[in-house]
């Protein structure tokens, strides 16, 4: 009964909260699991897992018939899909990392784009396929090579118990982009980023270091609090609170339950998605509940949502510490900012915040919430695109 209390006293104060991120399904009250016979129609698209390199020539994505993907691409060749998989060597552990390239087929060079998962327990590579594709296939004076990985701990990369924190991933973002064996290979300040929520803040705090030296950086409805954080503060009570819980969430036994009532059931997720993650409800469709599903019930799931629910991934701790990560790339690093029309208040105040910020070259907003690069992978691509050309070439 004391693990109860201990929950309880922890849950009641703190999760009755407006939805602030994806994984905001824990502001809500206890939802049972999903009812078995739930119609979920839609086939989950498994990537491979081996250690050698997989090829699939053309990509074919299935889309939803309620979401609008008539206009994602300018040419109505897919483009082919390398998917892979790289050892991330940290402290004693050897993490596999998934992660997908997406080329078009010519003998010119190319130019690589770095996309990156917002960061949320359901964060998966999925999010930017249709906006990858439609780059990788316009016709311009520069060949778009695009490469989207999964975060350690997220998506189809493996998930280890370890202490997550903003510092462990821009750890492996430098790692990623500067390793002599990594993926991505290419000249310094030859290399574009874009990347979601989160994801996005980390880039910009890794490049105001000089850890990394992108040329350019998009960043797609970014964000920098965890959700308990902005709404509670973080004050040495609520600090405590959060610790609690995150031991709560990793406990063997207990932590499975709670996450298996909160987060990892059907209808906790399809909440999230029509209440927050997505603009217009109607574009939840079974496949991609089903789909978000599945990455809650890997091995390990658990681990990095606890971090950031509590704000362990928070690269900063407040607005004007993330207008600055921002104003320090002023002249060095051209910025684009993709607010959204329809993200939670308190996140859109700080897309908001950044409008003519210093750092910004850039701001523009777009339908959507959290994920509008999945929602309206059309609209985003064509902003992203139009950024390249203005920054780095023009249409042929």
């Amino acid at each position: 009964m004391e693990v109860y209390n201990i929950i309880f006293y922890i849950l009641v104060p703190i999760f009755i909260v407006e939805p602030l991120h994806p994984l905001m399904a824990l502001s809500a009250t206890f939802m049972p699991p999903s009812s078995p016979s739930l119609s979920l129609y839609s086939k989950i698209r498994r990537p491979f897992f081996s250690h050698s390199v997989n090829f699939l020539n053309p990509l074919k994505i299935r889309a939803s018939a309620t979401l609008d993907y008539s206009n994602v691409s300018t040419n109505d060749k897919a483009s082919p899909l390398k998917t892979s998989n790289w050892q991330w060597k940290f402290k004693d552990n050897s993490v596999n990392i998934y992660y997908e390239e997406h080329v078009k087929e010519t003998p010119e060079p190319s130019q690589n784009i770095l996309m990156l998962p917002t960061i949320s327990d359901v964060s998966t590579v999925e999010e930017w396929r249709l906006v990858a594709g439609d780059i990788v296939q316009r016709n311009g004076n520069i060949n778009w090579q695009a490469t989207i990985v999964d975060w350690p701990g997220l998506g189809y990369s493996d998930r280890p118990k370890i202490d997550y924190n903003a510092d462990v991933l821009e750890k492996f973002l430098v790692d990623f982009i500067n390793s002599p064996n990594g993926p991505m290979k290419q000249a310094e300040n030859d290399l574009i980023i874009f990347g979601g929520g989160h994801a996005a803040s980390i880039v910009i705090r890794a490049a105001k270091k000089g850890l990394v030296k992108p040329k350019a950086i998009a960043a797609v409805a970014p964000t920098w609090s965890g959700p308990l954080p902005i709404v509670f503060g973080r004050d040495s009570s609520m600090e405590t609170r959060y610790g609690l819980l995150r031991g709560t969430l990793k406990a063997p036994a207990v932590g499975w339950m709670m996450y298996n009532m909160l987060v990892s059931n059907e209808n906790a997720i399809q909440s999230q998605y029509k209440s927050h993650v997505y603009a217009n409800p109607d574009n939840v469709t079974p496949g991609i509940v089903e789909s978000r599903y599945a990455l809650t019930k890997r091995k390990g799931a658990r681990y990095l949502p606890a971090a950031f629910l509590t704000g362990l991934l928070d690269p900063v701790t407040s607005r004007e510490e993330f207008l600055q990560l921002f104003a320090d790339l002023e002249g060095k690093t051209p910025v684009l900012v993709v607010s959204t029309e329809g993200a939670p208040k308190r996140s859109k105040a700080e897309m908001e915040a950044l409008k003519g910020a210093k750092g910004v070259i850039k701001f523009v907003e777009v339908p959507g919430a959290l994920l509008p690069q999945e929602e309206y992978p059309a609209v985003v691509a064509q902003e992203l695109y139009q950024f390249l050309q203005e920054y780095f070439g023009t249409v042929a």
